[in-house]
């Protein structure tokens, strides 16, 4: 029977067939080994790459903010003060206040930030929030016996006090320094900056190698920095860790395959930090990325013995999974190039309809589509936070400009013995202050404004006496009115200063008009005006929104950073007039929206 046509083509069909599609499926299998084996070491790098540009940044954050608190003149008072023997208990108690208090100001600048303390080695403990403690039983604690007999600055996962007091129990990474020397081992006081773990765990949670593989933060030495137990179990690749983190000559990052405990391969990805000096190690067992390869080769060989009777039915259903998933898909793309996205992942096949090369595309398809309105998102956040950070960066630099002065003219009252000017001014400026830290809201009322610039022109009048003639006028209800903080204060100081600059009496007009939704604020001086190319050089640089000149200029920093400010805050919205004549003063006029809430800039985000 077998020299019947029928039979020989069936025969033939059914070991072309087997033979085609078995030799396909070994190919696929090994290529397809391969190709996992390659994605997998690739992707696991990029994924360290990600991590690791997270672990720096949040290491710039804790050294930043240690940077600050370690070289601030607060600490450095505060230090002077302890050691101070003439100073009584009460003085010092209103030190530690005074630097809890920059602390509480510093953490909130820092969103990763938990918690800084100063531990003195006498039991004196200062953190944030006006915490006060004497409790010498962190001298015993293993992070502090570290840093002090071995210097070394970075502690693992562990429960801080401080933190327990607040009720907040959780794991913390801390950063140690010495404050007022280099050298651990002869600091009376130690700085310790605390970071939720869960800081660090949080994205590294998102980060998948397989399905077992994991990837752990190592310390210099080695050790784990996050409270990871799965590391302890992985001896064979503890060992080559350490020559890994030996070998400081070697490369920065790699690929090594370990033989485990149980005989099997493991594949070992690592990544070394350079600022920190810490190591990214992923550990991902080989037979986990194979699993669904070898699922998938079982089930082939299962199948192939239905192949010949449904090929006829087979081959409809691949025309038909074919074609109508591309028809969608290509109506898909004529709505991305519309800008439509909505409408085109509307007309994307849904994710499991299509199991094949079709699939592949659609779903890279919808992946883009994804990804591309992620990016513009990404972009609009980006450009929203940077104009933030620059509204932030000149509304801090505000806040030192009127304390030096207030605190010389507090230094010449009490040289003078004018105790009840200086209780005035202590008052006046402890409100100014409170008001000035309140660094949260940047958007304040209208009326607290006026209070604040009240408070200020109390400070003058008691300095400058019959000198200054200074009035100020409120036109219309400025209650449920919100502007942004801080803009007269530093208008009247420059027209106050300027004026004594060229006249023995310093005349200064102050003009607040609500009208309507408008607010119109006038400050007038008989000063002597503008130098020339002044306002002009202003407008251009208003127009330009070069925000490093206001920041890197060190005269007329009040004017610059009020019309700056103004300018990333209201965008279009802000107008200004500067009115000046040699020898015959200066007004300047803001125009800007007096809303009841918080308002758009002119690039559409909120400031």
């Amino acid at each position: 029977m077998f020299y019947s046509l029928k039979n020989r083509l069936i025969a033939f069909f059914v070991l072309l067939l087997v033979l085609s599609f078995g030799t396909m499926s070994l190919l696929l299998f090994s290529q397809s080994r391969a190709i996992i084996r390659s994605y997998i070491e690739t992707s696991a790098l990029e994924k360290m790459d990600e991590y690791g540009s997270f672990i720096s940044m949040a290491a710039l954050q804790v050294y930043d903010i240690s940077s600050l608190v370690f070289n601030s003149e607060e600490t450095k008072n505060w230090n002077s003060s302890l050691t101070d023997p003439t100073l009584s208990e009460g003085e010092k108690m209103l030190a530690n206040i005074s630097l809890s208090k920059f602390l509480t100001h510093a953490v909130n600048s820092y969103s990763g930030i938990s918690s800084v303390s100063l531990y003195r080695e006498e039991g004196l403990i200062v953190s944030e929030d006006n915490e006060v403690v004497w409790d010498r039983s962190f001298v015993q604690t293993a992070w502090y016996k570290d840093f002090m007999g071995r210097g070394r600055h970075w502690v693992s996962a562990h429960t801080d006090q401080v933190e327990i007091r607040r009720d907040r129990p959780y794991q913390v990474l801390s950063l140690l320094l010495p404050v007022g020397v280099l050298e651990p081992s002869k600091a009376r006081t130690v700085m310790k900056v605390n970071v939720s773990e869960d800081f660090f765990l949080e994205p590294l949670s998102r980060i998948h190698l397989g399905e077992t593989g994991t990837i752990f933060l190592l310390d210099g030495e080695g050790s784990p920095i996050l409270s990871q137990e799965l590391y302890e179990s992985k001896k064979t690749a503890l060992r080559q860790v350490e020559a890994i983190r030996q070998n400081t000559g070697g490369p920065t990052e790699g690929v090594v395959y370990l033989k485990n405990d149980q005989g099997d391969t493991d594949i070992l990805v690592y990544k070394k930090l350079k600022q920190s000096g810490w190591l990214l190690m992923g550990l991902v067992p080989e037979r986990d990325l194979y699993a669904q390869l070898y699922t998938l080769r079982t089930t082939v060989i299962i199948f192939s013995s239905f192949l010949l009777i449904a090929a006829i039915l087979l081959a409809t259903w691949l025309s038909v999974g074919i074609t109508k998933p591309l028809s969608r898909l290509t109506s898909a793309m004529r709505y991305v190039q519309t800008g439509d996205f909505a409408l085109a992942e509307s007309r994307i096949p849904e994710e499991n309809t299509v199991r094949n090369e079709v699939g592949f595309v659609v779903s890279s398809f919808r992946n883009m589509v994804l990804q591309l309105r992620q990016h513009i998102k990404t972009e609009f956040e980006l450009k929203l936070l940077r104009q933030q950070a620059e509204y932030k960066a000149l509304l801090m630099q505000m806040n030192p400009h009127f304390l030096f002065n207030t605190l010389e003219l507090l230094s010449s009252l009490s040289m003078q013995k004018r105790t009840e000017d200086s209780v005035q001014v202590i008052e006046s400026l402890g409100k100014m202050l409170r008001f000035s830290l309140n660094s949260k809201e940047d958007l304040i009322p209208l009326t607290e404004e006026l209070s604040c610039l009240r408070h200020y022109i109390s400070i003058l009048s008691i300095r400058f006496r019959e000198r200054l003639d200074l009035q100020l006028e409120v036109e219309g209800k400025p209650e449920g009115r919100f502007i942004v903080k801080f803009l007269l204060q530093p208008l009247v100081e420059n027209a106050v200063k300027y004026s004594f600059a060229s006249q023995a009496q310093a005349h200064v007009r102050i003009r607040v008009q609500v009208e309507g939704g408008r607010l119109r604020l006038m400050v007038a001086d008989n000063g002597p005006g503008l130098p020339d190319g002044l306002a002009a050089q202003l407008e251009e640089e208003a127009t330009r929104s070069r925000l490093n000149d206001v920041l890197n200029n060190s005269g007329q920093i009040g004017l610059r950073n009020v019309l700056a400010r103004c300018s990333l805050y209201y965008g279009s919205g802000f107008i200004y007039r500067i009115e000046s004549q040699p020898e015959q003063g200066t007004v300047i006029e803001l125009c800007l929206p007096a809303g009841e809430g918080a308002m758009q800039t002119e690039e559409g985000g909120m400031a």
